[in-house]
C-alpha cells in the first residue's frame, strides 16, 4: 500500500425537520403557568348551592340570554360540580372556578377562589 491511496470517508449529515405535535407541545409546557396554555381554561363564577359532599361543592351559574323568537331576556341556570380540596366554600358564597381534567364522573371544575362570602 502506498501513501497516495488513503481512504477518506466523508460523512453527510441530513437534518430532519422538527415537527411539533400537540403532545410534544404539551410535554414541553408542563412547568409553565395555566395562562400560557395554547387554549386557556374556561373560568366561571357562580353561587354555591350545596356543600354536603366531601371535597365537592355544587354551584349554580346564571346565564342571561335573549330568547331566539320573542327577544325577551331569559335566565338559564346551569349546575357545576366543583372540586373543593379544603372544604372552604359554604352555601351562598360567590366563587370562581376553572376548568380542569375529569376528576370524577361529574367533576370537571376546580375551585380557584372565593370571591365573596355569604352574609
Amino acid at each position: 500500500m502506498s501513501d497516495e491511496m488513503t481512504n477518506e470517508v466523508t460523512e453527510t449529515v441530513v437534518e430532519t425537520p422538527v415537527v411539533e405535535t400537540p403532545v410534544a407541545k404539551a410535554t414541553a409546557q408542563v412547568g409553565l403557568e395555566a395562562e400560557s396554555r395554547e387554549n386557556p381554561r374556561k373560568v366561571r363564577e357562580g353561587i354555591v348551592i350545596s356543600d354536603k359532599m366531601d371535597s365537592t361543592i355544587v354551584i349554580a351559574i346564571v346565564e342571561r340570554v335573549r330568547h331566539a323568537i320573542y327577544g325577551k331576556t331569559v335566565q338559564r341556570t346551569k349546575k357545576l360540580y366543583v372540586h373543593d380540596e379544603k372544604n372552604e366554600a359554604k352555601i351562598g358564597d360567590r366563587v370562581r372556578v376553572q376548568e380542569t381534567r375529569p376528576l370524577s364522573k361529574l367533576k370537571r371544575w376546580r375551585l380557584t377562589e372565593i370571591v365573596e362570602r355569604a352574609r
